[in-house]
């Protein structure tokens, strides 16, 4: 058969594409993690993920993630917690401030060729100039809710949405979480923000990545777990066609709140109320717990044993920084064994890899566990939220 001239310059373009893609393979404890195939810089991103492909997390599974200090700039906590617990992550979460971060690709980048999903704390301030007082974080008028309604940062927006266009793969972004609350510039309990004014923002920044055409997005919608009945979060709550993941931030041992509560205790009234109005798949974006009472492994035991049973929650994501307590498993062996004891477990066993299509619906159960938690010595309550980590 003749080889024409075209076909010859088709199968040379067909080995040069290939030479766009590489494996990355970080070295972790006993094993190498999955090859994570991507484009290369600067070429245009692949249409969304074909219903074919693989979902993540699988349906039945959970996945474990990590934020930290440093997030995508320095990977030195990272790989300890890797070391310390047996697995990486397959989710890592960082946070982006609006006055200081512009889009950048590289960061993202740097996430994903790790082979984990990058999930974004987009967060609306200048958290540079935050006050050191917790009752005062979020007092920073030229971010309060209605500047966003208003377009005033319309162009940082799209410049965001553009970027995100661009990326070869799905990302997370977990946009003014925490909003139930009072201590950053868009929580409806400061800075003259009203409930309904949440909503309109919320809408107002999807819909200029709607009108982008950036659909390789996985938008996560985090309050703060309740503290009191001062707020309905179904008031809060952006609608289904704007939310894909719910998220909850939830801490064992903040300031002000010492009684011992589990891991189901924690959540378990903020989920119950979640439910009256969504049914979307639950992650836990941030949690942690403190070992002041000696206790931080007996709760990461009580995790894990408690996971299984809540069949909403899709991955849970562990604070590992000190950030006023001491979150950070790497620096308590018990604890550090207790996470690799849990972590082991073949519900965990979660790869990412561009490409895979987000987990978008769960069946809904919850079983609590069985047995009485450990308590540690009584404390009076306090205002403070419990799961709320007071800013430095």
């Amino acid at each position: 058969m003749r080889v024409s001239i075209p076909k010859l310059l088709g199968l040379g373009f067909s080995v040069l594409l290939g030479s766009y893609v590489f494996v990355v393979a970080p070295q972790m404890p006993g094993k190498i993690v999955s090859h994570v195939a991507h484009t290369i810089r600067g070429g245009r991103a692949r249409a969304p993920a074909a219903r074919s492909a693989p979902l993540f997390p699988p349906p039945g599974k959970k996945f474990v993630g990590i934020m930290t200090d440093s997030g995508p700039y320095d990977f030195t906590q990272l790989d300890r917690f890797t070391k310390a617990v047996g697995h990486q992550p397959s989710v890592y979460e960082f946070a982006q401030g609006w006055a200081v971060n512009q889009f950048d690709r590289n960061a993202i980048d740097r996430v994903a060729k790790r082979g984990m999903l990058p999930l974004i704390s987009w967060e609306p301030w200048d958290y540079q100039h935050r006050s050191k007082i917790a009752s005062l974080a979020g007092d920073q008028p030229a971010y309060s809710l209605s500047h966003i309604i208003n377009g005033d940062y319309d162009g940082y927006i799209r410049s965001w949405a553009e970027g995100v266009k661009s990326l070869p793969y799905t990302i997370a972004i977990r946009f003014a979480h925490e909003m139930n609350g009072f201590w950053y510039p868009w929580g409806v309990l400061t800075n003259g923000n009203s409930v309904g004014e949440y909503v309109r923002a919320w809408r107002h920044v999807h819909d200029v990545f709607t009108r982008i055409g950036a659909k390789n997005i996985i938008w996560v919608w985090s309050p703060n777990i309740i503290w009191d009945d001062s707020i309905n979060l179904a008031e809060l709550y952006p609608g289904n066609s704007y939310v894909d993941w719910i998220g909850l931030s939830g801490y064992y041992g903040t300031p002000g709140t010492l009684l011992y509560k589990s891991f189901d205790a924690t959540f378990a009234k903020t989920i119950a109320q979640l439910r009256k109005f969504t049914s979307k798949p639950l992650v836990i974006t941030e949690t942690g717990a403190t070992n002041v009472s000696g206790l931080m492994a007996h709760w990461i035991t009580q995790m894990f044993r408690q996971l299984p049973t809540n069949t909403g929650i899709i991955g849970v994501i562990w604070f590992e920084a000190f950030r006023v307590i001491d979150w950070q498993v790497t620096d308590y062996p018990a604890a550090a064994a207790a996470f690799r004891a849990g972590f082991g477990s073949n519900l965990y066993r979660v790869e990412w890899r561009p490409g895979m299509r987000p987990l978008f619906t769960v069946p809904l159960r919850h079983r609590h566990a069985r047995g009485r938690p450990a308590t540690t010595p009584s404390a009076a309550p306090t205002a403070t939220p419990p799961g709320y980590r007071k800013v430095p």
